[in-house]
């Protein structure tokens, strides 16, 4: 069968480029041209390898491309086609022309033990085992030029080109491309490295099955990184961009996701389980009444949106289930944040909205973390029930293995502690194998792209895959888990899964629910948490932990403030749970390794907070206040334009010749105004400008400062009273000095009394 793309770009499959020689190079020989040190590009990698002429820091020339569009067959049984066939094309993408272009396709010795499979997937396995004959492509091609081909090999067999593949096994194997630029000599200029999975040779040996055959589970993401700004009515929701329109679309990625699980559960319904990120949901749910892009623009993805939703509802039905937490949030940054409340709300809110929407109910009290590892103080907090049984508590968690310590084996096991959990493991090297370059990023010389281009293979992973049930077998448990925004085509997740189901229906493996997993009774009690360095280094930064926790006191400060007026207002859980689950978008795991992605996320959760807590203020007035005594209030109108009552607090900024005076916190009923005289006492005459804010009882601001002009003629109680206490001195100033003056003209009057001597006569009878 022919099966199109090995890689997620259109019609084009992982190439490798390097140089040829330096100019004046001595021509080799084809077949000499194998021992130059070139390492090819594994079929999970988009990489342009390190030039053979260059110096490190030197610019890197590329002549040719290799893309391949075919490789046929993928998985090779013995009712499989006797040939391998690839198709593709050579372009010329340098500036030179290259003649005497060559192929072949060689092969490596077949890998024996899981530690060789694990190498390959780092770095390609050597493929010069079997050698065969170059095939000619093209005499020439200028800069610019491209020329398809089609390789057709024998499998097996003594010919020139045979793969002389005799039995079963893991075979590296190589499409090799010699050519001569011009000014240089012939030499390998492409090259595509991967894995050709072989259970059975045509019309030669098979595979024999397993006394045990494998345990096999799929967990198939359907998660996207948040684009949800506003959760409005019909029209009004608001988007960050449009995106998703195209990705719910047919040849869309979310369309491909769902399009693969619906054509793999007729035959796989018991290994399948979804794993759906409540954020998505609730966005495309929006979508679907209509919405709005930030800027204005109406959304195009409206019917789109219907239509892939009806199609998730009808999919989903008597399905396993589980939800990631909401917007896929970082658990461990949260944890270490002090986010209790936001880390509860991230495991439990999804649930309660795929049941709404989707009516069915996800498996209860299962977390699937972000790489499939916890923190020791993450996961205590996480399986720690609350007192009031308001949250129950994680009971069981999806982990990788590294994220274990003193867990043998590949079955669920029990981490032991106060709380004890069922912890059920990932298979991390099926799993790689399908991240790729999106979770393991490669630091190779050369040309780099953003990850959310970089193209996926899962011809590695259809390797492992047959591997653990081909040759390791012994009932061993194989969850399989892509990545969580996976890129791959549609041709490639149907590969995937149709290799799995060639597995289950050849007897090399049986299909186990996730649901039994988690319910088994593990026969290790006693595994604990590990948390790889490496993963501490890719959670969401400080910065943006100490932006979103800033805002977290925020919100606390102003739903502290907020009551329901009555049952036909709103209550103040209604207007702040959007605002909560806008924070979880800016700590999203989507953002590792995306820092500006998460910057523009929090400042999206910023701008909506700011627009809730400007909802109520001062109102500007139309002309200046006139005071008309020193004692007169100052009236202030405040306006709440929220569903709720708030209490709000005056606050007036220190003024010259205003002194403020004591005011209780005021109470602002929903959508409502009031005039509140602000009590002052002026300390001289004069104009005023006076600014004015509202705030919380716990200092949230509330609304803009807004300046008064404030003009008062009149004096104040103080300066009254400075000015009586004034005047009484003057009196008793004046009369201090008159006192004197008597005395001294009575000295001059030659000993006349003074008026202190002069006794009264009495009077005559």
């Amino acid at each position: 069968m022919s099966l199109k793309k090995l890689v997620c770009t259109a019609a084009v499959a992982a190439f490798v480029v390097i140089t040829a020689p330096a100019a004046g190079a001595q021509q080799a020989q084809p077949d000499e041209v194998d021992a130059l040190p070139f390492m090819p590009a594994p079929a999970t990698q988009v990489w342009a390898t390190r030039s053979l002429s260059a110096q490190p820091g030197q610019a890197q020339p590329q002549f040719l491309r290799l893309d391949i569009d075919q490789l046929t067959p993928r998985f090779v049984t013995s009712d499989s086609p006797a040939t391998v066939k690839i198709t593709g094309r050579i372009v010329n993408v340098g500036d030179r022309k290259v003649s005497d272009i060559v192929l072949r396709l060689e092969r490596g010795e077949p890998l024996e033990s899981e530690d060789d499979l694990r190498k390959a997937l780092r770095e390609p396995a050597a493929a010069e085992a079997v050698q065969p004959k170059f095939t000619p492509v093209a005499g020439e091609l200028e800069a610019g030029q491209q020329k398809d081909f089609t390789l057709e090999v024998p499998l097996r067999g003594t010919e020139p080109t045979s793969l002389e593949v005799e039995k079963p096994g893991i075979y590296p194997i190589l499409a090799n491309v010699n050519g001569r630029p011009d000014y240089g000599g012939q030499a390998r200029l492409a090259a595509l490295s991967t894995l050709l999975p072989v259970l059975g040779v045509p019309g030669g040996e098979t595979k024999g099955k397993p006394g045990a055959g494998s345990k096999l589970t799929v967990l198939w993401p359907i998660a996207d990184r948040p684009r949800l700004i506003r959760l409005g009515g019909e029209g009004q929701s608001e988007l960050i961009d449009d995106e998703l329109a195209a990705s719910l679309s047919v040849n869309g990625r979310l369309y491909g996701l769902l399009q693969a699980y619906e054509q793999a559960v007729p035959s796989m319904s018991t290994a399948m389980c979804l794993a759906i990120d409540p954020d998505l949901l609730r966005t495309v749910q929006a979508m679907s009444t209509g919405y709005r892009l930030r800027g204005g623009a109406e959304g195009k993805g409206r019917i789109e949106a219907k239509l892939w939703l009806d199609r998730l509802k009808l999919a989903v039905t008597g399905r396993c289930v589980i939800a990631l937490p909401y917007a896929d949030a970082d658990l461990v940054a949260l944890n270490r944040a002090k986010l209790s409340t936001m880390r509860t709300l991230a495991v439990t809110d999804g649930p309660k909205l795929i049941q709404d929407v989707l009516s069915v109910r996800p498996l209860p009290d299962l977390v699937w973390p972000e790489d499939g590892v916890l923190d020791q103080s993450t996961f205590d907090e996480l399986v720690t029930p609350q007192p009031d049984k308001s949250y129950p508590g994680v009971k069981s968690l999806l982990l990788d293995p590294t994220g274990l310590a003193d867990a043998p084996g590949t079955a669920p096991v029990v981490v032991a502690g106060k709380n004890p959990v069922t912890a059920v493991k990932i298979d991390s090297m099926v799993s790689d194998a399908l991240q790729g370059s999106e979770s393991r990023p490669r630091t190779l010389s050369g040309v780099t792209t953003p990850v959310e281009s970089q193209p996926v293979s899962v011809q590695n992973a259809l390797a492992v895959l047959v591997f653990r049930a081909g040759w390791q077998g012994d009932g061993r448990n194989v969850l399989v888990a892509p990545p969580r925004r996976w890129h791959a085509p549609l041709s490639e997740m149907t590969e995937f899964l149709a290799t799995a189901q060639k597995l289950l229906t050849g007897g090399y493996a049986s299909q186990t629910g996730l649901e039994e997993l988690t319910g088994a009774t593990p026969a290790v009690t006693n595994a604990k948490i590990a948390y790889p360095p490496e993963a501490g280094a890719r959670e969401i930064s400080a910065i943006i932990s100490d932006s979103v926790t800033s805002q977290s006191v925020e919100l606390n400060g102003l739903v502290a403030a907020m009551q329901q007026e009555d049952t036909a207002h709103a209550a103040p859980s209604d207007l702040a749970d959007p605002l909560w689950l806008g924070l979880l978008r800016a700590m999203s795991g989507a953002w590792r390794g995306n820092e500006q992605g998460a910057r523009s996320a929090a400042e999206v959760s910023q701008n909506e907070l700011n627009s809730l807590t400007g909802m109520v203020g001062v109102t500007q007035p139309n002309s200046p206040i006139l005071l008309g005594s020193g004692d007169s209030p100052i009236p202030v109108t405040i306006t709440n334009k929220l569903d709720v009552r708030v209490t709000v607090r005056i606050n007036l900024a220190d003024t010259p010749g205003i002194r403020k005076l004591d005011l209780a916190d005021q109470v602002l009923p929903a959508r409502g105004e009031r005039v509140v005289r602000v009590p002052v006492e002026v300390l001289r005459s004069g104009r005023f400008p006076v600014n004015v804010r509202l705030t919380t009882p716990e200092g949230v601001p509330l609304g803009d400062t807004v300046k008064l002009e404030v003009s008062s003629s009149a004096y104040g109680t103080i300066t009254v009273i400075i000015t009586v206490i004034a005047g009484i001195a003057l009196v008793l100033l004046s009369g201090r000095r008159i006192y004197k003056r008597v005395r001294a003209r009575n000295g001059e009057n030659g000993g006349a009394p003074s008026i202190e001597n002069v006794t009264p006569e009495k009077s005559s009878a």
